[in-house]
């Protein structure tokens, strides 16, 4: 940030133009969206071999999630300073992201015994191939709850920021922002300093990523469409039908969570991260958009340290759409090959799925493994079945991807309100548009406007913005700082 002049400062009053439609983000990915259905739609062939750009978007994101995660926790749990506030927040986030599951499972499994959407199919198992379930999943088997323990514990620090495990760099992210705090701040000021640098670069590189953005949703859903076709839609009609009105409705319970809790009006947090949640479902990833929505978060007053800790441990806890999906799925199934559940079967089903629906995010087939492992438990159906899904499942992912995202920022906010690390006053201001901290603006990509903002702010008497929510101001971490305009504004 340059340091503003008197002039600068007399500009900041007049209000900027506003930004051309075709500048918008939201604009470019929306009309990338439309395109690629188009493509897809009217020339498959061409469409399916446009997936490298989708597949290259989300690796160019891949390439900065691991450094990310765990610059954001170090730094955000040296500025909180207390240990035993990042062992709450860890447990709090932990039993929200129980409860939350749990009511999801148990939601999809009543909406699937109301609309019966597998009811009348008879399906015979003996035209049922194995292999193609193999082939989605790669003969991958469902780990138990002593393997997924220890396999959050890296074996290798270097190890786990290679393969891009989150849980593994959380863990170590947790560990090494915790020496620190014991070790005290002065102490590791060379470090803390270099981390924010550092940070402030990766922050850098991801506003230039976000610039292809459209690329990368235009090319997968291009894809998507191309190699699965809408014609899809009607043989699967009532399971579809089924789980996008469970997750409607579920939305609305997280509208209500999010008010009850936290006070926080998610229609307008919709409208505020419209292009990071149209982005996700151009992409069908929610991985797409994890830098985005971190720093969305924190810039509508969610501290980093619980911000970091929170939406990196949900992407692979807090499932919410896949938990709805699994359990709807499930009752598909059995009803398509003429089972019906009773209750003791059902509460059966719900305690296997809420076991192998946690720390799935990113495994290959990760659906499929849970309702194989629910399948092979319960013995009601042949594991093979779980293969009539195999082309329903590519038109969940919308619908996967938009509750799980939400399900997430919602938690955050209610484990933010939770610990006291929540500023609603922040989020109201974020939700005008403005930009409430240093690094949010550099992530963003308007690093001008924040200036402008923040000249104006001063000028009104305000208090200069920290260099990132829950984190230190510009008086008591000066090092921090590129420039002070407040101390350029004193100066004159």
């Amino acid at each position: 940030m340059k340091i503003p002049d008197s002039a600068a400062l007399k500009a900041s009053s007049v209000p900027s133009k506003k930004k051309p439609l075709y500048r918008s983000l939201f604009f470019q990915i929306l009309i990338a969206v439309v395109a690629g259905v188009l493509i897809g739609h009217f020339w498959p062939d061409l469409g399916s071999q446009l997936r490298p750009l989708g597949d290259g978007f989300i690796q160019l994101i891949k390439m900065i999630i691991a450094p990310l995660i765990f610059l954001v926790i170090v730094t955000g749990i040296s500025a909180v300073g207390d240990v035993k506030a990042v062992g709450r927040v860890g447990v709090k986030a932990l039993l929200y992201f129980t409860a939350a599951t749990l009511f999801a499972l148990v939601f999809g499994l009543i909406v699937g015994n109301v609309v019966q959407p597998g009811a009348g199919l008879n399906i015979d198992p003996s035209t049922l191939s194995q292999e193609a379930l193999d082939a989605k999943t790669g003969h991958a088997v469902p780990k138990d709850a002593a393997a997924f323990i220890l396999d959050v514990i890296p074996t290798s620090v270097i190890g786990a920021f290679a393969s891009n495990s989150l849980l593994q760099v959380l863990f170590f992210s947790v560990f090494f922002g915790a020496a620190i705090v014991v070790i005290g701040r002065e102490r590791c000021m060379p470090v803390i300093s270099l981390m924010e640098t550092v940070l402030e670069l990766i922050f850098k590189i991801m506003s230039w990523i976000m610039k292809v953005a459209p690329i990368g949703a235009f090319g997968a859903m291009a894809f998507i469409i191309g190699q699965y076709g809408l014609d899809t839609l009607g043989t699967y009609a009532m399971l579809i039908a089924a789980c996008y009105g469970a997750a409607v409705v579920f939305i609305g319970l997280l509208f209500v969570v999010a008010w009850s809790f936290a006070r926080v009006p998610l229609w307008q947090f919709l409208k505020y991260t419209r292009e990071e949640f149209l982005l996700a479902l151009g992409t069908a990833s929610t991985e797409a958009v994890m830098p985005r929505i971190m720093t969305k978060l924190t810039n509508a007053g969610c501290s980093r340290a619980t911000t970091g800790l929170v939406v990196p441990t949900g992407y692979s806890f807090n499932l919410d759409g896949a938990a709805i999906y699994l359990s709807i799925s499930l009752l598909f199934l059995a009803q398509a090959f003429g089972h019906h559940l009773d209750l003791g079967q059902q509460l059966a089903a719900l305690g296997v799925l809420l076991l192998t629906s946690k720390g799935m995010a990113g495994v290959p087939g990760s659906s499929f493994l849970a309702l194989s492992a629910t399948a092979a438990a319960l013995g009601i159906f042949p594991v093979a079945g779980v293969a009539l899904l195999l082309g329903a499942d590519r038109l969940m992912d919308s619908m996967r991807v938009v509750v799980n995202l939400l399900g997430n920022c919602v938690a955050t906010f209610v484990v933010s309100k939770w610990e006291g690390q929540f500023d609603r006053s922040v989020m109201v201001r974020a939700f005008r548009g403005e930009i409430t901290n240093h690094d949010s603006a550099v992530m963003l990509g308007v690093e001008e406007d924040f200036q402008e903002q923040e000249l104006e702010r001063i000028s009104g008497g305000g208090q200069a913005s920290p260099k990132f929510r829950g984190g230190p101001s510009p008086d008591e971490m000066p090092e921090f700082q590129m420039s002070r305009p407040s101390a350029a504004i004193n100066h004159e």
